[in-house]
């Protein structure tokens, strides 16, 4: 389902579109309430606005009582209005993208010449520049190099053997990991599962248990999207159980058990299982102390600091503004800290702020976001979903803007 923003009355609301599923079914909104185990009041508060309906705990709720997917609710993916050039050059490459995955494990039928130009010191460097538009949130960019990569890793895999053919199938695996954040960065979540499937299975070829393992942790990523909790919380425990049998293990394993404990954290943080998150979250920061440093292990940002900025985004899954709010007030970036991950960041302090009733911090969280990562800031749901809660309860002249920029207005 694509959601049209710039046609001329304002865009729909979760709520107008989990209103208009409901009456697809022919449920009352007291059968919904029943179904999803909501009261009848928070119903007719998130049906007419008044109620930002954007923490995807909620979300799935209703989304498995509808026995829908939950993009169905929050609309996306997002067309940019068409003032908003860098938004649509940003989806602009979606297309091309997705015909690169659809060709993986097809026969690449290169031509003489793409054989023979095969170099993979020259795709190792193209790979590491991909990644380098991942971490900056940089959209457009990511869009543009995308397809021709994918297309010569591809290439470079039938054409190569041995140790040389296990090197492009990791940086194969890489490229599709870029892929697969530039399609959900942008909304396209079907996309970006082809693009994980590809992630998987590349992995497999490369031959090492670390990177097979790292691959299952994006893996886990799409069962909890979608609701899942017990099959991603299965493929976590199983990875843990396996780096749990590593003798003397390096920093990469380190690394690696550690975003595993913050991914089963949110998983659980998902499922209101609030105990086992935070005992999660708890062994992550224990495997962050242990590591002694920042990483980045295949682009996982692992780390202290990774590790402080998941300890915000948990009570923000949660609904516990003034727990987030306390916590992101004493987090300190690093001046070159991943661009992506600053934003999101200040994307979730201004959750925090918004659900602690500070709604002017809220919207100056928002706009640092915006101003490190436009594209993924105007195309994240839970940015959407509330700036367009606050407009309605209240419209003033930045935050009207950002309206206008994010297409709720």
């Amino acid at each position: 389902m694509t959601h049209i923003a710039d046609n001329g009355v304002g865009a729909e609301s979760n709520g107008q579109r989990l209103a208009r599923l409901r009456a697809r079914h022919r449920w009352t909104q007291q059968r919904l309430a029943t179904e999803a185990g909501y009261s009848l009041a928070a119903v007719k508060a998130f049906e007419q606005g008044r109620r930002s309906l954007d923490r995807p705990a909620v979300i799935l709720r209703f989304a498995q009582a509808l026995d829908c997917h939950p993009t169905e609710i929050t609309g996306a993916p997002y067309v940019p209005p068409h003032a908003d050039r860098d938004g649509q050059a940003a989806v602009a490459s979606v297309a091309a993208v997705r015909r690169a995955l659809l060709r993986h494990g097809r026969p690449a039928r290169p031509t003489d010449q793409e054989a023979v130009a095969v170099n993979v010191p020259e795709l190792r460097a193209r790979v590491d520049e991909a990644n380098q538009h991942r971490q900056a949130a940089a959209l457009t960019k990511s869009g543009a190099v995308l397809p021709p990569l994918v297309r010569d890793l591809q290439v470079a895999a039938e054409v190569t053997h041995g140790d040389q053919r296990r090197q492009v199938f990791a940086l194969l695996a890489s490229a599709y990991e870029c892929a697969m954040q530039y399609l959900y960065k942008l909304g396209h979540t079907s996309d970006a599962t082809l693009a994980t499937e590809r992630v998987v299975w590349a992995s497999q070829e490369t031959g090492d248990p670390l990177r097979i393992l790292a691959a299952r942790w994006y893996d886990a990523g799409e069962f909890l999207s979608i609701g899942e909790h017990d099959e991603a919380g299965a493929i976590i425990d199983d990875a843990l159980t396996e780096l749990g049998t590593i003798r003397s293990p390096g920093p990469e394993a380190v690394s690696l058990r550690g975003a595993f404990h913050l991914k089963a954290s949110l998983n659980l943080a998902r499922a209101t299982d609030t105990k086992a998150a935070v005992r999660h979250l708890k062994q992550a920061e224990q495997a962050a102390e242990e590591l002694g440093e920042d990483r980045n292990d295949w682009q996982m940002q692992f780390g202290p600091t990774n590790t402080a900025l998941w300890a915000v985004s948990l009570p923000v899954e949660m609904g516990r503004g003034r727990d987030a709010v306390a916590r992101a007030e004493k987090v300190r970036l690093p001046r070159d800290y991943s661009r992506e991950r600053h934003s999101h960041f200040h994307i979730d302090r201004g959750r925090a702020y918004f659900y602690n009733g500070q709604r002017d911090l809220a919207l100056r969280a928002f706009l640092d976001a915006e101003r490190l990562a436009p594209q993924a800031t105007r195309a994240h749901a839970a940015v959407r979903e509330t700036v367009g809660t606050m407009i309605r309860t209240r419209k003033r002249g930045e935050l009207v803007e950002l309206g206008i920029r994010l297409g709720v207005v």
